[in-house]
């Protein structure tokens, strides 16, 4: 790697180190490879993951979008999420929630991806929920997910307040907008109008929530809500079904434009951006949706 980071490279290429906060069981006490596993852990693990960015001095997925970064090893801290932001320098955050089927792994990765692909510059977080990871095992996921909400609020919380950190900046891909969804409504009951300025970017991806139940949690975020940016496809078909799953009512990242922005949130259309069979990736798998974000 080079020793100086390119003026416009993201954070993670001069300082590749990924700040973690899991509600998953370790594995192997968290020391070796998969780290974390499906099931929930009985506290919430702060950690810190070495990654492995590409090598651009060869040819890799790198010189098509999808960086070839590696996950190499993680320390878990007894200190706080706050102590941890505070060590890495303060900045802005971004904090990477991830959806349905997903590994500890892929789900870190998906956080360096990201943060590489829109040049973050400030420290990035994941936060991993426990998934099994498997197409069957939509209703653990969710429940999992749901699980979660108090120990992400407690994250966004230490985030907020700790002295020197900016705006704290969410991305949250299927399943975990509504884990999200419900932790920012959980923070500004506790906060009111005074976290709004902390708050930054508000990023749902292919947003796996009831309609009624997203327009009634963005009414009581109160100007949190404007903060949030949709990224829908009504050609999604994994949420199309997830919403006959959930009785046929239709998903917010399934939903037309219109009815999304009557909420009074930013949508951005992505129906015909994808190349995925299932249009359920968008964020990760396209140039332009990335710049968006």
């Amino acid at each position: 790697m080079a020793t100086g980071a390119r003026y416009d490279a993201a954070s993670l290429t001069g300082e590749p180190t990924l700040l973690v906060a899991t509600t998953r069981k370790p594995v192997n006490g968290g020391r070796t490879k998969p780290w974390f596993g499906s099931e929930r852990a009985t506290r919430m693990t702060v950690a810190r993951a070495k990654l492995v960015p590409p090598d651009e001095r060869r040819f890799s997925l790198a010189a098509a979008g999808l960086g070839d970064w590696r996950l190499d090893g993680i320390e878990a801290v007894s200190a706080d999420v706050s102590d941890l932001l505070t060590a890495g320098g303060g900045g802005d955050v971004l904090i990477y929630v991830h959806g349905f089927k997903q590994t500890f792994e892929t789900a870190a990765l998906d956080a360096a991806h990201l943060a590489d692909g829109i040049k973050f510059r400030g420290q990035t977080m994941v936060f991993s929920w426990p998934s099994k990871a498997g197409l069957f095992d939509y209703a653990y996921d969710r429940e999992s997910a749901m699980w979660s909400r108090d120990e992400f609020e407690r994250v966004l919380q230490s985030t907020v307040t700790t002295p020197g950190v900016g705006r704290v900046h969410i991305v949250a891909h299927s399943m975990g907008t509504m884990l999200t969804l419900e932790s920012l409504r959980q923070l500004y009951a506790r906060n009111g109008d005074a976290v709004t300025d902390k708050i930054g970017a508000v990023v749902f991806a292919s947003p796996d929530i009831d309609m009624d139940v997203f327009s009634s949690a963005v009414v009581r975020i109160g100007p949190l809500g404007r903060k949030i940016t949709v990224v829908a496809a009504t050609n999604d078909r994994a949420l199309a079904l997830s919403g006959r799953l959930a009785g046929g009512m239709t998903r917010v990242g399934a939903a037309e434009k219109a009815a999304i922005e009557q909420l009074g949130v930013r949508v951005i259309d992505a129906s015909e951006a994808g190349w995925g069979i299932i249009n359920h990736d968008l964020f990760l798998s396209n140039a332009e949706v990335r710049r968006v974000i």
